[in-house]
């Protein structure tokens, strides 16, 4: 009689209700990790196309710049985190949170250009600019470009 109550009995055990719900969280787990990483990227690949458009933004300011005021005016260019300028001519800065973790700079330099095997001359007139964005700390786009008089 005790047999015929066992087999009669409906339903899960304790044991197999466990098993089903660590089944359950695995497979839950499996399935949301590829949205997860794939958040990260798209974040990543935001950021990257945001920070070429503020280097791009700063080479068309130091471009546009008279050339024999580009290197005291942007020689050692630098915004801080968060403090990324909109309007050079106002200095406004970005005030969107989405700017908040980005910082750039820029280095202008003069540049010798070499007119024969064994010399350099200093009448031709160039400047190698280079302009960097950072994202938290890390370097995510640079620009260098050489501006000739």
């Amino acid at each position: 009689m005790d047999y015929e109550l066992r087999t009669k009995r409906k339903g899960f055990t304790l044991a197999e209700a466990m098993m089903a719900t660590v089944v359950l969280g695995v497979a839950a787990a499996a399935v949301l990790l590829p949205f997860t990483s794939g958040a990260a990227v798209r974040a990543e690949g935001g950021h990257r196309t945001l920070a070429a458009k503020l280097a791009s933004d700063l080479m068309e300011e130091i471009i546009k710049t008279p050339f024999d005021q580009i290197i005291g005016k942007y020689g050692t260019h630098s915004e801080s985190q968060g403090h990324i300028m909109k309007d050079f001519d106002t200095a406004a800065e970005f005030t969107d949170p989405m700017y908040a973790n980005f910082s750039r700079n820029a280095s202008c330099v003069n540049v010798d250009v070499p007119v024969s095997p064994t010399g350099f001359s200093k009448d031709v007139g160039f400047i190698r600019a280079t302009v960097r964005v950072y994202y938290s700390g890390k370097q995510i786009a640079i620009i260098d470009r050489l501006i000739g008089n």
